[in-house]
């Protein structure tokens, strides 16, 4: 296998010529750059990635720390921050936390091992040690989807109140009153806006929220089948089910189906955030998407701004919170 000393010795450099001509070509003259590459051409000279993390004290790798890769809004994201970096020569390394602090707590520790660069973060959790884990960390971290209290980081997300009070104005507006919300876990930023943007555009209308109707769906299709099968027979249904995000709306909607009701000639349905494919669900639901693209390529600029700019370490933190965008179907009808 070739080394960098080959290289030197094919360009009639020193190593450390060569070395620096790698890392920050910008500081080599361009005759000298050109023989270096050739001689890295010739040889087959590709440089270590983890030798260098040890020289350097850290690397070009940025650590994205999620709790459901799976999901297709962290997908969206992922891809601007990966886009965004390789054209910046930094890698994203992509690891899933499902949710558990614990779990996501090892894996920073990991990749902090390994000397990234920075890290891209949607929190799992929010309790004290937590929060002084995240603090503790000496890199540069950008979180998002999940805003915590007292993490003081640069901030990415959407306007989730917003997301919860435009489906909840749209049903009012069709005529509903019996309005049912399969929530979220309340510890979570997005799912506790969530539910406040329903519940006080509700008492904004007048209308009381009946807690009968108002389910926990943990945000996972499991939970959300088991809180639709718990509002779809009661005596008095909901004429509308709320889902706090897509998996718990999908869920309703089987549970729908299942039990032979029509959507939305019996029941109307709506939901936070898109799923793919969703252009071929029957009916189309009514849904509040968020701009991930949008999102992601902020993650993917505050990030590498942090990484890349000497003075950035002494900037405050800043919050970025996106406008959700409505997209209506026809899973909701006039009552």
């Amino acid at each position: 296998m070739a080394t960098i000393r080959d290289v030197a010795k094919l360009a009639e450099v020193s190593v450390s010529t060569v070395s620096l001509a790698l890392s920050n070509p910008g500081r080599v003259s361009q005759k000298t750059l050109e023989r270096i590459r050739d001689a890295v051409a010739a040889v087959g000279y590709v440089a270590d990635p983890l030798a260098q993390s040890l020289a350097k004290g850290r690397s070009r790798m940025i650590g994205f720390v999620v709790g459901n890769v799976g999901n297709p809004f962290f997908g969206d994201i992922r891809r601007e921050l990966e886009n965004y970096a390789l054209e910046h020569d930094h890698f994203v390394l992509i690891t899933d936390s499902s949710g558990k602090p614990d779990r996501e707590q090892a894996l920073v520790e990991h990749l902090i091992g390994l000397k990234i660069a920075g890290l891209a973060l949607s929190p799992s959790s929010f309790g004290p040690d937590y929060v002084n884990f995240v603090e503790g960390l000496k890199i540069p971290i950008v979180c998002f989807d999940q805003k915590v209290r007292g993490i003081e980081r640069d901030f990415v997300g959407s306007d989730n109140y917003l997301a919860g009070a435009m489906l909840t104005e749209h049903l009012l507006q069709l005529g509903h009153r019996r309005i049912a919300f399969i929530a979220g876990p309340q510890h979570m930023h997005t799912a506790s806006e969530r539910y406040r943007g329903f519940v006080e555009t509700m008492a904004s209308a007048g209308v009381e929220v009946n807690p009968n109707y108002v389910v926990d769906g943990q945000f996972t299709r499991s939970a959300g089948y088991e809180a639709a099968m718990r509002l779809l027979i009661q005596p008095e249904r909901p004429t509308a089910i709320l889902g706090a995000n897509n998996a718990v709306a999908l869920a309703a909607l089987q549970a729908m189906q299942e039990l032979g009701f029509n959507c939305p000639g019996d029941i109307s349905l709506a939901m936070i955030d898109d799923v793919q494919w969703s252009n071929v669900i029957t009916p189309r639901i009514t849904m509040v998407v968020q701009d991930t693209l949008k999102l992601g390529g902020i993650i993917a600029r505050r990030l590498l701004h942090r990484i890349t700019s000497p003075a950035a370490a002494d900037e405050p933190p800043q919050d970025f919170v996106l406008a959700p965008k409505f997209v209506p179907g026809n899973s909701c009808r006039r009552i």
